[in-house]
C-alpha cells in the first residue's frame, strides 16, 4: 500500500512570490523530466513578455532561459537564487523517499502530488516541512492498495520498473526521461533495466492473451 497526498503551500513562504504577484493568472508546472541538474518551469496562461519581466523583478530567480514557446505555454530553464528555488522545497518533501507526481502553482500558492510509502511517511514530511516555518495544509490523502483477489505475475523488480517508467515519463510521447536516465534512477544497467522491461511486457501480454486462447481452445 502507498499513500498519495495533496498539498498547498504558500508561495511567499516558498518561491516565485513575485513571480505571482506580477502575473498572479499564469500557472508554473514543475518540468516532469528528471534530465536536468536545474529545474525548468512550463508557464502558461500569459504571455511570454510578461513572464519575463516577472522573472527579472523576481530575487528568487537568478537567471532564467526561455527554450520552448508553443501557442500559450512556454518552458523555462530556471536557475534560482541560493536556498530559493523548487528544489529546496522538495528535497524537504521527498526526504523520507517520496515521489513527486505533479507541482504546479498559481495565483500565489503550490500545491504537490505526491506519493509516499504509508501514511507515516506522509506525517512526517508534514511535519518536517512544519517545523521549517511551513503553513502547509492538506488537501486530501488517498491510500493506494491493490484489489482485492487482484494478483499479478510481475516481480518485484519489474513492478518497480514500469512503476518508475510511468512516474518519471518514459512512457510519454515524447518521452520526458531516457532508458539510460531511467536506469540510473533506479540504480541498475541500462542492460538490466531492458531485461526488466522484456521480461515485464512477456508477463503481462500473456496474461491479457490467454485467457482468450483458452476460451478459443474451449468452442
Amino acid at each position: 500500500m502507498s499513500t498519495i497526498a495533496e498539498l498547498r503551500l504558500p508561495a511567499t513562504e516558498t518561491t516565485l512570490a513575485t513571480t505571482f504577484e506580477y502575473v498572479p493568472d499564469a500557472t508554473v508546472e514543475l518540468e516532469s523530466s528528471v534530465s536536468k541538474t536545474r529545474p525548468c518551469l512550463w508557464v502558461s496562461g500569459v504571455d511570454c513578455e510578461r513572464v519575463e519581466t516577472a522573472f527579472e523583478a523576481d530575487p528568487s530567480v537568478a537567471e532564467y532561459e526561455l527554450l520552448v514557446e508553443t501557442g500559450p505555454r512556454q518552458l523555462f530553464d530556471v536557475t534560482f537564487a541560493d536556498d530559493a528555488g523548487t528544489d529546496r522545497l522538495c528535497d524537504r518533501l521527498l526526504a523520507d523517499g517520496g515521489s513527486l507526481l505533479e507541482m504546479w502553482g498559481t495565483d500565489g500558492w503550490w500545491q504537490a502530488r505526491v506519493r509516499f510509502r504509508d501514511r507515516q511517511t506522509l506525517t512526517e514530511a508534514y511535519d518536517r516541512l512544519a517545523d521549517s516555518g511551513l503553513n502547509v495544509d492538506l488537501r486530501r490523502v488517498t491510500d493506494v492498495t491493490q484489489p482485492a483477489g487482484c494478483e499479478t505475475r510481475l516481480t518485484p523488480e519489474q513492478q518497480e520498473a514500469l512503476e518508475a517508467a510511468l512516474e518519471y515519463g518514459y512512457f510519454e510521447i515524447p518521452r520526458n526521461i531516457s532508458m539510460e536516465e531511467l536506469a540510473d534512477e533506479l540504480g541498475i544497467s541500462h542492460q538490466a533495466l531492458s531485461e526488466r522491461f522484456r521480461r515485464a511486457y512477456e508477463t503481462l501480454v500473456d496474461d491479457e492473451l490467454q485467457p482468450a486462447n483458452e476460451r478459443a481452445r474451449s468452442q
